[in-house]
C-alpha cells in the first residue's frame, strides 16, 4: 500500500492532469492546493478550491451569501438538493453563508473523478444560482431592477428574473 506522501502526490499529479485536459484556468497558492476557474452561463464563474490533505481531497466553493428572505424555505430548498447530488453538498457556515463542499479519500483521486467532481460543481452551482436567488433575495432583486430602469440603466443579466418584477416595466437598456 502507498504511503500517505505517495498517495497524496499522485492525486495532486491527478488533479494537474485533470486541469491540463479541461483547459482549465487555476492557481496553485501552495503545492498541495489549486483554486479553479469554472466559467458558468448563470453563475458567471466559479472559484473552487481542490486541497489534497494528508488523507482526502477537500473540494470547495462560495456558492452564496446569507440570503436575505425565506430562511427556511432558502435552506430546506438546498437540502433537498443535496439527495440527488455527486461527490459535493450545499453547506451552510457560522454566519449562513452557502458553499459547495465534498471529500475523496486520496486513493479514490483521479484525474476522470477530478474531471467529474469539477463537472457537479459547475452543475449545481450553475444550475441552482437562479433558484437561490429567487428564493433568498427576490426583494433586493426587485429594488435593483427599481434602481437600474430608474436611471435608464441595463437590467440586461436581471433578465433571468423579470417574472419577479410585477407590472409592465420599462427602461430595459
Amino acid at each position: 500500500m502507498p504511503s500517505t506522501e505517495e498517495q497524496r502526490a499522485s492525486a495532486i499529479a491527478a488533479i494537474r492532469t485533470a486541469l491540463r485536459e479541461a483547459d482549465l484556468e487555476y492557481e496553485q497558492p501552495h503545492p498541495e492546493a489549486f483554486v479553479v476557474t469554472l466559467p458558468g452561463r448563470r453563475k458567471l464563474r466559479t472559484l473552487v478550491l481542490l486541497n489534497a490533505g494528508p488523507h482526502s481531497l477537500l473540494v470547495k466553493t462560495f456558492f452564496c451569501r446569507r440570503p436575505d428572505e425565506n430562511h427556511g424555505e432558502f435552506y430546506r430548498w438546498l437540502l433537498r438538493k443535496n439527495t440527488d447530488m455527486y461527490g459535493v453538498a450545499f453547506a451552510a457556515d457560522e454566519v449562513g453563508d452557502v458553499y459547495l463542499t465534498g471529500r475523496v479519500a486520496l486513493e479514490g483521486v483521479t484525474s476522470a473523478e477530478v474531471d467529474r467532481l469539477l463537472g457537479c460543481v459547475l452543475s449545481y452551482s450553475d444550475d441552482n444560482f437562479n433558484g437561490a436567488l429567487e428564493l433568498g433575495f427576490a426583494s433586493a432583486i426587485r429594488r435593483e431592477w427599481e434602481w437600474r430602469t430608474g436611471r435608464g440603466e441595463s437590467v440586461r443579466n436581471l433578465e433571468a428574473f423579470r417574472h419577479l418584477i410585477g407590472g409592465p416595466v420599462g427602461g430595459e437598456g
